[in-house]
Parts: C-alpha cells; structure tokens; sequence
C-alpha cells in the first residue's frame, strides 16, 4: 500500500475552503463530496481484500506517520480559518450553514478518524498530544481515554456506551453514547487518579484538561472574532463528534460478546465488528473500515489492518451506511437479515 494515496483525505478540507470562496451553495461541496460522490465512487472502483505483505506491515514506515501527524496542525488551521470566515460581513444563512457542516465533517470525518489512530500509539510520546489536539477542537478530548480503556474492554457488550444494540435507532444511541462515554470518561480519570494518590481536581485529571482547553478554544476564538465565532465553534464540534458517533452506531451495530460468566465476556475477535473493504473510502478513513482487525489486535497501525472474510460485513462503506443510519426503517431492513441470530 502507498502511504500516499492516504494522503487524500485531504480533499475533504481541500472542497471546505474552495467551496466557501466559491460562494452560496457551493460551501456545501464538502458534504456533496463525502455523502454523494464518494458512495458512487465505492459503488464503482469496488472491493480491495488484499491483505497488507510484509514490507507494508512494518510499523515504522515513516511516510505512513507523516500523513497522520499532518493533520492535527491542518485541523487547527481551518477551524482558526473556519472560524474567522464564519463571522465575515455579508455571508447569507445558507453559506454559514454549508460552511459549519463542512467543517464539521472535516473534523470529524478526518479530524477524530486520524486522532482514533494516535491515541492508540501509548507507545509514543508524541502521537498522543497530536491526538489530544484534534480532539480539543472537536471538545472531545475525554473520548481519548475512554476509547482505549473503555471501549476496546466492554466493545459489543451491555457495559459498553459506543456499542449500538439490535434494533436501537441512532437517535436513541446519540444521547447514550455521548452522556455515557463522558460518564465513563469521567470514572476512569478518577479511578487513575485515585490510583495515583491525587484528588480529582488534581490538574493532572485529564477530564479537567478535556473541559478547560476546548473552553479556551472557544474563548479565544470569541475573543479574536467575535462571539459568532465561538458559537460557530461549538456548533461544528457537535457536528463532528455526531459524525463520529455515527461512525460508532454502524461498526458495532447489533453485535455481541457471550457473557460466558457474570459480568465476564468472551475474547473480542474478528467476528465482533462490522467490517468494509472498499477501496476508496478505506482511503479516505485510513483503514477505519477494517474494524475487526483493529479491534482483535488495536496495536497495529492502520496500514497493517487486514481483511477477514468471516468477519460480518457491512453492504456497502460508511459514507452509505451513515446516511442509512439516519432513515431507522431503512436501516433495520438492510442491517436485520445480516446480524447474527445469537451472541459470538
């Protein structure tokens, strides 16, 4: 695989800012980009089920990391931008509209999937912080911990707010799963705190950090542009951890781990997450797609996840299961038949 053709994940900020100076219906290109072309493109260009050789599997190919950490001073600088845009005299409601959603899109649809990646590397110093920033500017930088503590523990169980269950629309999993993984953030940063012989309000309580710098963000940009600014930077966060929630309904959707004693759960394996191999999109969402391997084995990087053919398998990639996601009838009739009949 070529470290390069990552690279365009970019587009998306790319259509953002050249829709914006295009102007009116044109700030909407980033959405048209992501929710239209691409599902005919993944439609078109197909399947790729070829497993990643050795030279590709070798985690520290610089090239591959180069992208990834990329991203974290590109997100900074369009939301700075976004943000400035967004207050400019003489825009209609429709382009601050189309702008707000593109930028969301951005920041999650790039922004949290590459942030995913960096937090994972708890071998690295670096990685993490790069994550952390992303995550400020989306005011979701409690996902971080609760993700790799969290998530990848309880994964397709009861326990687990980011699991979506059997017959459970989007709309009911939003709120349980942004309330429940702050909840669940919040628990894990003080159970490490107390650990550590620290108050919770200790400043080195991560949930501290996740309120107070995404506040700064807000108040600086307020500060800067003027309060629209920092309207429009909390209303395109929520869009982008949506996004990213979105993104949680479907690769978990209805699936489960026996409960082989109480509270005790069988191993996570291939068989426990929704997999996708369209070529284009697993582009776009640095392998996100190939979830099962990710989480049977979350330490490798996303250019060594491989495809499983037992794996349950999703019809067709993200950008069309998300919108299927939205129309809960359409979606329980597509996703029904493929659910397993009992737990894994």
């Amino acid at each position: 695989m070529d470290a390069v053709s990552y690279a365009a994940a970019f587009v998306f900020p790319i259509a953002a800012v050249v829709g914006h100076y295009l102007g009116g219906g044109w700030n909407f290109l980033t959405p048209l980009v992501a929710f239209v072309l691409v599902p005919i493109l993944d439609h078109l260009i197909g399947l790729d089920t070829r497993n990643p050789d050795d030279e590709a599997r070798m985690a520290d190919r610089v090239g591959y990391r180069l992208i990834t950490w990329a991203a974290a001073p590109a997100q900074v600088a369009l939301t700075v931008w976004a943000a400035w845009a967004f207050t400019r005299a003489g825009l209609s409601t429709t382009e601050r509209a189309g702008l707000l959603i593109s930028v969301g899109i951005c920041n999650g649809g790039v922004g949290i999937v590459v942030a995913h990646e960096l937090v994972h590397r708890l071998n690295s110093k670096v990685e993490p912080l790069l994550g952390g920033v992303i995550l400020s500017t989306v005011c979701y930088m409690h996902w971080a911990l609760e993700h790799v503590a969290g998530h990848h523990r309880m994964v397709s169980t009861p326990e687990d707010p980011s699991s979506s269950r059997r017959g459970e629309s989007f709309y009911a999993f939003w709120p349980r799963t942004v309330f429940g993984t702050i909840r669940s953030a919040a628990q894990l940063h003080a159970t490490r705190q107390q650990r550590k012989g620290r108050s919770t309000l200790d400043p080195r309580n991560g949930m501290l950090w996740a309120a107070l710098v995404p506040a700064g963000w807000a108040a600086g940009l307020g500060f800067a542009f003027g309060p629209l600014a920092a309207g429009f930077f909390l209303a395109q966060a929520v869009v982008a951890f949506s996004l990213l929630e979105l993104v949680n309904y479907v690769e978990h959707y209805g699936l489960a781990r026996a409960e082989i004693s109480p509270g005790k759960y069988e191993r996570v394996t291939p068989l426990h997450s929704w997999n996708a191999s369209h070529w284009l999109t697993n582009r776009l969402l640095f392998m996100l797609q190939r979830h099962s391997d990710h989480h049977a084995n979350p330490r490798l990087r996303y250019q060594e996840l491989r495809h499983f053919d037992d794996s349950p398998q999703l019809p067709a990639g993200y950008a069309t299961m998300i919108l299927l996601a939205l129309v809960p009838p359409l979606w329980r009739k597509v996703m029904a038949p493929r659910i397993p009949t009992s737990p894994q």
